[in-house]
């Protein structure tokens, strides 16, 4: 018989003990309806436990004692396999987890409940496509056959997701599904559940992008989609279909290529759905107000370009871009994002190449005043050393070695100016760009205005970068082997026969690990040692000749055919002689989002013969 509770706060006496214990028991929350008396059971266990096991010089037993006691006993396991959960105010149906980056279907995992209970999600379902007319007349796949697929990702507020590939075709059977967190990331409101008006003022759309893989593994940009989700916030119940039209890229962004179903549906589902007058009134006023803010961005720019005309009638020539748009200057906006995200002072460049061809490339200002600038399209860097005009003529004057002529303005997230210098010649161009005689600034304020984060909804944030999905040691062997395959049969079709040497093609690593190592930090080291290895592996009257080279792709019958485009590497493949040995290896160096750096070295030994 139990004695009344003890009045002592946090008492540890071993009546105390099985009082908390019972009342922890009794306070979870169980179904109404066991098969068993979970109550009972557990006072029965506990009291037993202290006859048989508190020692007449022992005060009392730890928590832990007591949990053994009822875990040795089964009571844990009864209890467990009895009882049904049961969850308020949540669908049965849930999605599994809001983290899985990639899509799951509905059927199978929306039973396993394992999200946060106190945040509010979408579930996008695709439902499938059609009117890909370019995949029209393309066959059925048989199974196991390799064909060309379709791959649909998703990016919203810092969650990234990928569907599974499906086979190209007019009507291409996607049935994903995406569970999308939606919660205000400010201070105080991280762990609570987003209401229809909160969620109405949370304006970053779902950004859809489709991408196509070949037979070769090579990827292509399909289509790019900024979905706006919040119509289903005045959808009844919170659910709605929509029908998404996909729009080419590049010189196609006019031209169709294809519709997706969409289906959009809140967990757990609204209290309380909003008019769907008062959904359309927010996002005209948004827009509404996207539209004032670079209206009054555009009136600055005019008035700001006019002053810096007045300066030197000459600047209306030179190439200073508020607006613009194309290839390398996307590779450079890149390029100068990462470069400030590493902690540099970063700039996009505008000027000219040879024959006043216009280009973009990247400059880093250093702290000891040293300007580098980065060519974004093959990665080369080059230091500006400037050329001073007023020099005598006969002075020796270092020769650029940088391929640009002229610049006419530098910009990055937080400035842009002008170039007002009396020429606009990159090699006599000082880049003192606090200097407002040579550098006009625009406003600050101007520019944050429009390019802020969250400024406008015309610019989304940048997604987060995703690990490496590639195996490097898998997919090196694997080009390996197809490379050897290639180089067997080519020599074949020249009557000659192949013998490789896998002692000489392990050697070879070092030398393409030390080569990356060279390519990303501009440090050379360990040349010497394989020097030193190889010399030892080739015996004396023998000559060895080595070919390495680099590729961002990883299709081993293209990079085998722009190998043989080298004379060099043609006669190391077609090598004839006495005792001729071939080697090949590849090394792999991934980087995230799949990105590599491949490294294929083609190399032989033979007898030379006089």
């Amino acid at each position: 018989m139990r004695g009344p509770p003890c009045a002592v706060p946090d008492c540890r006496s071993q009546a105390c003990y099985v009082s908390r214990a019972t009342k922890t028991a009794r306070e979870r929350r169980f179904p109404a309806r066991t098969k068993m008396d979970v109550h009972g059971r557990i006072r029965e266990i506990l009291a037993e436990t202290i006859r048989e096991e508190l020692a007449p010089d022992q005060q009392h037993l730890s928590t832990e004692d007591l949990i053994k006691a009822l875990r040795r006993r089964g009571i844990i396991d009864d209890v467990m396999k009895e009882l049904n959960f049961v969850t308020e105010n949540v669908d049965q149906e849930l999605p599994s987890s809001p983290k899985q980056p990639v899509g799951f279907d509905k059927q199978s995992t929306l039973k396993k409940t394992n999200i946060d209970p106190t945040r509010r999600y979408l579930y996008l379902q695709v439902l499938g496509g059609k009117a890909f007319l370019e995949h029209l007349q393309e066959p059925e796949p048989l199974p196991g056959q390799v064909c060309s697929t379709f791959t649909l990702c998703l990016h919203y507020r810092n969650q990234r997701f990928r569907s599974k590939p499906v086979p190209c075709a007019c009507e291409p059977d996607f049935h994903d599904g995406f569970l999308l967190e939606v919660h205000r990331e400010s201070l105080g409101d991280g762990t609570r559940m987003a209401d229809s008006t909160t969620m109405l003022s949370i304006s970053d759309p779902i950004h859809m992008v489709l991408i196509k893989t070949d037979i070769f593994g090579e990827t292509t940009l399909v289509a790019s989609y900024f979905l706006e989700w919040r119509s289903v916030l005045g959808s009844e119940n919170g659910v709605t279909s929509l029908t998404v039209e996909l729009m080419g890229v590049g010189t196609e962004s006019k031209v169709s290529v294809g519709i997706l179903n969409i289906k959009l549906e809140m967990y757990p589902p609204l209290n309380q759905t909003l008019s769907q007058e008062v959904v359309n009134t927010q996002l005209a006023l948004e827009r509404q107000k996207t539209a004032e803010k670079e209206r009054l961005f555009l009136v600055y720019a005019k008035q700001w370009w006019r002053e810096y005309l007045q300066i030197r009638p000459s600047h209306n020539s030179r190439l200073v871009k508020i607006f613009a748009q194309g290839d390398c200057e996307d590779h450079a906006n890149l390029l100068c994002s990462l470069l400030l995200g590493y902690g540099l002072e970063a700039f996009v460049c505008v000027g000219t190449k040879a024959k006043a061809v216009p280009h973009a490339w990247v400059m880093t200002c250093g702290t000891d005043g040293t300007i580098t600038f980065w060519e974004s399209l093959t990665g080369h860097r080059y230091i500006h050393k400037p050329i001073n005009p007023d020099e005598p003529p006969l002075a020796e004057q270092a020769k650029p070695l940088y391929p640009y002529r002229t610049i006419g303005c530098v910009f990055n997230h937080q400035m842009f100016l002008g170039n007002c210098q009396p020429s606009d010649a990159v090699e006599t161009c000082v880049f003192d760009l606090n200097d407002e005689s040579k550098w006009k600034p625009m406003s600050e304020e101007a520019i944050k205005s429009v390019c802020a984060p969250g400024a406008t909804t015309s610019l989304p944030p940048f997604p987060p970068l995703c690990a490496s999905t590639i195996d490097a040691s898998v997919t090196s062997n694997e080009i390996e082997m197809q490379l050897r395959l290639l180089v067997s049969e080519h020599r074949k079709d020249l009557g000659l026969t192949t013998v490789w040497e896998d002692q000489l093609s392990y050697l070879l690593s070092p030398a393409l690990a030390s080569y990356e190592f060279e390519r990303t930090t501009s440090i050379s080291a360990g040349n010497e040692e394989f020097q030193d290895a190889i010399r030892r592996a080739v015996p004396d009257g023998h000559t060895f000749k080595g070919f390495p080279i680099h590729f961002v792709y990883r299709n081993a019958r293209r990079a085998f055919a722009t190998c043989l485009r080298s004379p060099f590497c043609e006669e190391i493949i077609c090598c004839r002689g006495d005792q001729v040995r071939l080697a090949v290896r590849v090394r792999v160096f991934t980087y995230p989002e799949s990105a590599c750096a491949v490294w294929i070295m083609f190399a032989c030994k033979y007898r030379s013969v006089l």
